[in-house]
C-alpha cells in the first residue's frame, strides 16, 4: 500500500476502522490507491450515513415518537 494511501487512512480513524473490518480494501488500495472516494463512499453505507438512511433513522425516530404520544394519550383516558 502506498505511503498516502496510509497516511490518509491515519489521518481518517474511522476509514481505517472500516478496511479493518473489510480486508478486501486493502487488496483494492493496494493495487488501486485512487479508489479512496470509492472507499469514502463504501464506508458512509457501512456506517448509515448516506441521506436514505439518514431519511429512514429520522423516519423511524418519528414514527416511535407518534407511538409513544399516542400511548400517553391512552393511559390519560
Amino acid at each position: 500500500m502506498q505511503i498516502s494511501v496510509q497516511q490518509f487512512l491515519q489521518a481518517n480513524p474511522k476509514l481505517a476502522h472500516f478496511v479493518r473490518f473489510n480486508p478486501e480494501w486493502y487488496r483494492y488500495l493496494t493495487r488501486h490507491p485512487e479508489r479512496v472516494v470509492e472507499l469514502e463512499n463504501a464506508s458512509k453505507v457501512f456506517y448509515g450515513k448516506t441521506l436514505p438512511q439518514q431519511a429512514d433513522k429520522i423516519k423511524n425516530h418519528m414514527q416511535m415518537a407518534t407511538m409513544l404520544m399516542q400511548f400517553t394519550d391512552l393511559m390519560k383516558d
